[in-house]
């Protein structure tokens, strides 16, 4: 078993981890906390000439001011199929066009929906935790299966060391990015 085999397994880990960190970040994007940020659309598709396309590939999407989203269509005619996508999408929002722009006001949050929000980054901070320990579980078979085809065992403990160790580093950074992101929600 060679160090190059070993040293593979430990960065195939780390691209799990940075993976489920990066998961995280997309996901508490799309979080609102309580102002208005073109993101809270990304992801959203509209029908284009028959196929589904992402909202920024057909319209500018923009903020006016922190409680306002504006959508400039590129085509006058996508005016209602964008507003039907915001409508199916069920985010909550109530889009208003003019025949030329749809403007979205953002609500203020209540308590309620701000301690949901708090809760829906906390269950998305677990699931990226999931992925952290997958990560770290298939580092570690192959890590003992390394040692049980030959590599030497002091080595493959202080490999598994390191690979526990990053494993805490990343649930370290899931944490400070959920606590952050927390903190931005319960700001009135």
């Amino acid at each position: 078993m060679q160090q190059e085999e070993v040293d593979i397994y430990i960065e195939a880990a780390k691209e799990g981890m940075d993976h489920a960190v990066e998961h995280l970040q997309k996901e508490l994007l799309k979080i609102r906390a309580g102002k208005a940020t073109p993101d809270m659309l990304s992801g959203l598709t509209v029908p284009y000439y028959g196929s589904q396309t992402p909202l920024n590939q057909v319209a500018n999407v923009s903020t006016s001011d922190s409680r306002t989203l504006v959508i400039q269509p590129w085509e006058k005619n996508m005016i209602q199929p964008i507003e039907k996508a915001i409508m199916e999408a069920n985010l909550g929002f109530t889009p208003q066009n003019d025949g030329e722009v749809i403007r979205i006001n953002i609500p203020a949050l209540t308590e309620d929906r701000r301690k949901q929000l708090v809760k829906q980054a906390k269950a998305a901070a677990e699931e990226s935790k999931v992925g952290l320990r997958g990560a770290r579980r298939d580092a570690m078979e192959q890590l003992k299966k390394a040692v049980k085809d030959g590599y030497p065992e002091d080595m493959g403990k202080r490999m598994e060391e390191e690979v526990e160790n990053m494993t805490k580093s990343y649930s370290a950074k899931i944490d400070k990015l959920v606590e952050g992101k927390e903190k931005d929600i319960m700001t009135i």
